[in-house]
């Protein structure tokens, strides 16, 4: 893939992050009074005993740093791994649209009780970005990698044909993800863990919201603060930004603004540029130069409202637990403001990823991997309490 290549609706994702440079900064302080909030509501024995555990969890990573683990490889003399199982995709039907998946999940009577895995992309993903996970967690677990509606290679609706921001929003996936865990009953047999990527985390936490009887467990790598929402623009910059956001969403104008490369925005974001591989980028790439890609970055892009985490996590019932991982080198969602997400009740864990980007399961599935089924190893088991 040459360096040269590139694609007009995928650099949407720069974009965004321009103009959410602006007003990222703000997510810290915003999610900060609400994590207080939180914190001086934890009244009941139960919720103090979970301090207490919390701190235990902690004290079991390889090293802390201000109440937060920061992951390490495993060592060099740990045994040999079992061989990957072998990954499939397929097609489902939801309201009439077409969803690709892939999956992957041991073989004969271990898969009757392995766990089930939902992975769930970031903007401008597919369920390829899990490529180096899913056969990984699928030695043990029935692991399922979804397109969201817009995204991969499932149908893109065109937006413009419908109010904006109707289509693609965090209520309409948590109804996809919440359908693909009970309509397909016989492909994802029930509650899952939900393992999410950047935006794919506010999606994930709007389901376990919206059908907790779903999710298991949910972990957020390096979830999106969201800050070009509106409460988060400066109040000054508003109306530009809704301008820019009209411009860009509805007029060709929007195409001819995105020249950058692919892999060049993806060298933006991984801590580590050499991980950025032809063939990482011909997975992006590929299915963003399908019909109606393009409309669907753009309508996204415009996206000011809906929830955003710090609304999402105190909403989210003691019977699932969440736990945070984070790059330590994003440049787009910055740990900084970051941790700030770690001090909510429904977080047990904090990790801290060095070195790592935007996308840690695809940059670093040497600690990556290990961190998320030790996550199934601490929920899995049958009537596992969370908090």
């Amino acid at each position: 893939m040459s360096a040269a290549t590139s694609l007009a609706p995928t650099t949407a994702v720069a974009a965004a992050a321009s103009l959410r440079a602006a007003a990222s900064r703000r997510a810290a302080a915003a999610a900060a009074p609400a994590a207080s909030r939180a914190t001086r509501a934890k009244t009941s024995g139960a919720r103090c005993r979970r301090r207490a555990e919390r701190a235990v969890a902690t004290t079991r990573a390889v090293a802390t740093t201000n109440a937060t683990s920061t992951a390490t490889p495993p060592p060099s003399s740990a045994p040999r791994p079992p061989p990957n199982a072998p990954v499939t995709s397929h097609e489902w039907r939801w309201e009439g649209h077409k969803i690709r998946y892939t999956a992957a999940g041991p073989d004969g009577d271990d898969a009757k009780d392995a766990p089930a895995v939902i992975l769930v992309h970031g903007f401008g993903g597919n369920a390829d970005h899990w490529r180096q996970n899913t056969p990984v967690i699928g030695r043990k677990c029935r692991v399922y990698a979804i397109d969201l509606l817009g995204y991969g290679y499932s149908d893109k609706p065109d937006p413009l044909s419908k109010p904006r921001n109707s289509v693609y929003n965090f209520e309409n996936w948590s109804r996809q993800l919440a359908a693909f865990a009970t309509e397909a009953r016989s492909v994802v047999g029930g509650p899952a863990f939900v393992f999410c990527n950047s935006v794919g985390g506010v999606a994930g936490l709007q389901l376990a919201v919206d059908a907790p009887e779903l999710v298991r467990g949910v972990v957020l790598i390096n979830i999106s603060l969201r800050g070009l929402h509106v409460t988060k623009q400066p109040a000054l910059a508003r109306p530009f930004i809704a301008a820019l956001q009209s411009t860009l969403r509805e007029t060709d104008i929007g195409r001819k603004f995105f020249g950058n490369t692919v892999r060049n925005i993806l060298k933006e974001a991984y801590g580590n540029p050499d991980r950025v591989t032809d063939e990482l980028v011909d997975c992006i790439l590929k299915p963003g130069l399908q019909p109606g890609a393009a409309e669907v970055f753009l309508d996204f892009i415009s996206y000011s409202g809906g929830p955003l985490p710090e609304e999402l996590l105190p909403k989210i019932p003691t019977t699932v637990p969440v736990r945070i991982l984070w790059g330590q080198a994003d440049p787009w969602e910055v740990v900084t403001e970051g941790r700030a997400y770690g001090k909510f009740d429904a977080v047990d864990r904090f990790i801290e990823l060095p070195g790592v980007g935007h996308c840690p399961m695809d940059e670093a599935p040497e600690l990556v991997n290990p961190l998320l089924m030790e996550f199934v190893e601490d929920y899995g088991r049958q009537g596992a309490v969370a908090r």
